[in-house]
């Protein structure tokens, strides 16, 4: 089932595009979803082995439903991957929980380190 949390990928037109990432939210307006262009996908695989080389990430962004011609899951069809399954084969972690740890290190980050008089 699509519902939020899911990782997905998702076509768009006008202009055309192609997005992975998780589904946020999916409503009459439109998605909400954290993702990269698929396009990237391997740069940012490829990244993901190199921690100290991050320059690619996920974005979160809204995409108004017009622009949106399908959603898919990502999973595997017969024997082609998912890009879940390439990700925890080459990175080594299942993507959903690198993405947690980037998501946790990114709100260590946030925090002040000292409070205000």
């Amino acid at each position: 089932m699509i519902r939020p949390g899911a990782i997905v990928i998702v076509h768009l037109v006008n202009p055309t595009e192609k997005l992975w990432g998780v589904l946020q939210e999916l409503g009459l307006p439109g998605l909400t979803i954290r993702a990269l262009n698929l396009s990237s996908f391997d740069d940012w695989m490829a990244q993901a082995v190199r921690p100290e080389d991050q320059t690619l990430g996920l974005s979160t962004m809204f995409v108004p439903l017009f622009r949106v011609e399908r959603i898919f899951l990502d999973e595997p069809v017969g024997e082609v991957e998912s890009y879940r399954q390439r990700f925890a084969k080459r990175v080594g972690v299942p993507v959903e929980r690198y993405l947690r740890r980037m998501e946790d290190a990114v709100g260590d980050e946030e925090e002040p380190t000292e409070k205000p008089s």
